[in-house]
């Protein structure tokens, strides 16, 4: 059994809506927000369609948010490449 923890320990902004994501077993996924972002209807969502809010993503305790967790996601999740 497996018991190592993943956690996020790089991201970079890539283009439009893409954020390449380094986990700490060297994985390496490109994640496309975009999908989620125009299909969300909750505003404190919607707020990441404007470039600018978007791109202000930072890692923290290893996980990927933006604002003071406005979004973030399972780190499951973002290591399958499914949001």
């Amino acid at each position: 059994m497996n018991t190592e923890v993943i956690e996020i320990t790089q991201a970079q902004y890539q283009e439009n809506y893409k954020i390449k994501i380094y986990f700490s077993d060297s994985k390496v996924q490109i994640i496309d927000f975009y999908e989620f972002l125009i299909n969300s209807h909750h505003p404190e969502i919607k707020k990441y369609l404007e470039l600018t809010k978007f791109q202000s993503f930072k890692i923290e305790y290893g996980d990927l948010i933006w604002g003071d967790f406005d979004m973030c996601f399972p780190i499951y999740d973002l290591y399958e490449g499914i949001i």
